[in-house]
């Protein structure tokens, strides 16, 4: 990607937007290559970089399909039930207990929870 033009934080010419502004305006960036980057400087690390796609060859953002919306809720109802007591956790359990918080850190003083 040396061939890229690289364009210094917040001084991108018009015509050009990230993936998170093209979604603001409701496009993609429908296959097309990175067309530009960003980059910011950071005093003890590398740049922080941001991609840019051209906006005159992003597409509209495919609609939301009722397939589409039952798988999504499928997954996160995966993502919310704890595979030890096979509960609905109510929230997202984090990757880093992998349980639910009361299976993940049970209280000695409360009964063993049910399946």
């Amino acid at each position: 990607m040396g061939a890229l033009p690289v364009y210094r934080w917040r001084l991108a010419p018009d015509g050009y937007a990230t993936r998170r502004q093209l979604r603001a305006q409701g496009l993609r960036p429908g296959g097309q290559d990175v067309a530009a980057q960003l980059e910011r400087p950071r005093r003890r690390r590398g740049p922080l970089v941001a991609y840019l796609y051209r906006v005159d060859l992003a597409l509209p953002v495919r609609p939301m399909t009722p397939a589409r919306r039952a798988a999504l809720a499928k997954a996160n109802a995966a993502r919310r039930t704890c595979p030890a007591c096979r509960r609905d956790a109510g929230y997202v359990i984090p990757t880093s207990l992998g349980t639910c918080v009361p299976c993940a850190d049970p209280d000695p003083a409360d009964p063993p929870r049910s399946v």
